[in-house]
């Protein structure tokens, strides 16, 4: 039997170079599935995405979702993508599996919390204060530059990570402080500084909202003290107190203290993003 990938539509491609089209995943000519492809965004055209990779019930458990996957990739090759990124549900066990089978490395999780009723209490002697305008312009560089760092760290070529940090946040701060939904905040510490957290509000799952919190930071000379899990209780308050009742974040596989503060604080992974790089 042949498994083939048939366009469900016209190839759609924005002036800014984003591709992006449906197919129907088809076995002998007959639709047996759909996947949606698109290059990821923020990282132009050398990152394609693999989405809503979907085998009707009775088709599964024959190897069409594999086969589908691989002609997915080629496509993407076609398009010109050095890499292919997924993001799986953290409870599709076997969509995990047959990434692994594949070749896919965890590249991050995304996770997320039920708030409590009531805002946490604050650690005895740190106290909060908004950012201001004149702390903000250094701030917004810096945290820029290390989200692109975070990228390269994990194997993005210099150009591309530092392409999806400005991207995201010309998309994420349109207007700075001002932008709606969003708030950064600092905890303090005898008066210093010895961290932030930016939190706003965003779609967690498709049409399941809540807060999420895009950067935190502790102070380099004030690490090691149990700030991290203040400002994340910090975040905490601020989505209580704006109505919210999830807050979710996202996490690099490889940050092993961040993700055990996160569990203790009782985060639950609900994706698994992971990549292959298309030779």
């Amino acid at each position: 039997m042949t498994t083939t990938l048939r366009p469900t539509g016209p190839l759609q491609q924005t002036p800014g170079g984003d591709r992006s089209r449906t197919y129907d995943v088809c076995v002998n000519s007959r639709r047996v599935g759909s996947v949606h492809l698109a290059t990821a965004p923020g990282f132009g055209a050398a990152a394609g995405v693999i989405d809503a990779l979907s085998i009707d019930e009775k088709d599964r458990r024959r190897g069409r979702g594999t086969v589908a996957a691989l002609a997915a990739e080629e496509v993407l090759r076609g398009w010109g993508c050095g890499e292919v990124q997924i993001s799986v549900p953290a409870d599709a066990r076997a969509a995990l599996r047959m990434a692994d089978a594949l070749g896919y490395t965890e590249r991050s999780r995304n996770m997320v919390k039920e708030l409590p009723g009531e805002p946490p209490e604050l650690p005895q002697g740190v106290t909060v204060r908004p950012m201001t305008e004149a702390e903000y312009g250094d701030w917004e560089a810096t945290a820029r530059d290390a989200f692109a760092q975070s990228w390269i760290d994990r194997g993005v070529a210099q150009d591309q990570a530092r392409a999806k940090a400005e991207a995201s946040h010309r998309e994420l701060l349109p207007q700075g402080l001002a932008t709606p939904g969003t708030a950064i905040n600092l905890a303090l510490r005898d008066g210093e500084v010895v961290g932030q957290v930016w939190t706003a509000a965003r779609e967690l799952e498709p049409g399941v909202s809540g807060s999420y919190v895009y950067d935190i930071e502790v102070a380099e000379g004030a690490r090691g003290h149990g700030y991290g899990r203040a400002l994340m209780l910090l975040a905490e308050r601020v989505a209580i107190d704006a109505g919210e009742r999830l807050l979710g974040l996202h996490v690099f596989t490889g940050n092993t203290p961040a993700i055990r503060l996160y569990e203790s604080l009782g985060y639950r992974t609900t994706r698994v993003n992971s990549y292959k790089r298309l030779l």
